[in-house]
């Protein structure tokens, strides 16, 4: 459990030096934390919980009105993603879920609009505030995010503001899973065995509890929910600009309890053009990176189209 308070910009820097050595010996052991001590308010987590979960209770035919458009935004039933990309398992059957998914909102004269997973956001009619507290809730796990982004360069003995200028636009997914209740099916998962794309996680999960992080002896640990906390976790692009010291840490989910489960993942990545090389510092005398750089929005497309269904049917 690391209480994020002394990252705030303007606290004591040797509450802040302790909270940066915490945060890196924790993700380097396991690449998984509980976070405490953020300013996103209960209200506004609340409030996303409740349009959530008034989201999945509308008709089929309200959600597929939104169905998963070109710009990987809008509604994903079930069965329409298969994990084939997992490098930490061999995922052959389809993700037991259904979900919303939110991007970063682009203003109808954005340079950038008609890019790849550059387009508009789809929302429900029949629930009129749902853009509203959505976005509300994304400005302030963006900001969240980028408190985070100084911390862990610090942790990695960068400057503070190392990662700021790859995040001027970041790449955001809001993703509002619903899990309902799954067979002890050995083959079979909420969300199967994988680790996530990009640079964090920081997510909000309900009571039900079903997330499971895989340690470095291969034992799968349950990661319980507590009130309050962000589950953060190191994605692929961390663990690469890293050098692999920050671990990208095998997950999944079982919902194997007699009820829904819901959670609300927030991915924050760089933008699309971000050119993901390890930093000098980073790499000892005579030792070459083991990930060469790669531009964030190539690597991500490649993942994306084999993963979901819509982008693979697209294609052929």
């Amino acid at each position: 459990m690391i209480d994020v308070k002394a990252l705030a910009e303007g606290t004591d820097p040797e509450a802040r030096a302790a909270t940066v050595a915490a945060l890196g010996d924790t993700l380097e052991r396991s690449g998984f934390c509980y976070l405490v001590g953020h300013d996103v308010p209960p209200a506004t987590i609340d409030a996303l919980w409740d349009m959530a979960k008034a989201f999945h209770t509308l008709p089929m035919e309200a959600k597929q009105a939104i169905a998963l458009n070109e710009y990987h935004r809008g509604y994903i039933p079930f069965s329409a993603s298969t994990l084939v990309t997992s490098s930490v398992a061999t995922v052959t059957r389809p993700n037991q879920s259904e979900s919303l998914m939110v991007m970063h909102e682009l203003s109808p004269n954005d340079p950038d609009l008609g890019r790849p997973l550059q387009g508009p956001n789809q929302w429900p009619d029949e629930l009129p505030q749902f853009r509203e507290v959505a976005l509300a809730y994304m400005a302030r796990l963006t900001s969240l995010g980028e408190m985070m982004a100084g911390g862990l360069a610090e942790a990695l003995g960068l400057p503070r503001e190392w990662f700021l200028p790859y995040f001027s636009t970041p790449t955001l997914f809001l993703r509002l899973l619903h899990y309902p209740r799954q067979e002890d099916d050995a083959g079979l998962f909420g969300a199967a065995p994988h680790t996530d794309y990009g640079f964090i996680t920081l997510l909000i999960q309900d009571d039900v509890g079903g997330l499971e992080v895989c340690n470095k002896h291969g034992d799968w640990i349950a990661a319980p929910p507590v009130p309050g906390a962000y589950v953060m976790n190191v994605g692929d692009i961390l663990q690469r600009w890293s050098n692999g010291r920050f671990a990208s840490t095998p997950h999944r989910v079982r919902n194997l309890k007699p009820q829904d489960r819901y959670s609300m993942p927030f991915f924050f990545d760089p933008g699309m053009d971000a050119l993901v090389s390890c930093p000098p510092a980073l790499v000892k005398e005579g030792e070459k990176p083991p990930k060469p750089p790669v531009v964030y929005g190539d690597y991500l497309l490649e993942r994306l189209n084999k993963n979901y269904a819509y982008r693979r049917k697209a294609a052929e």
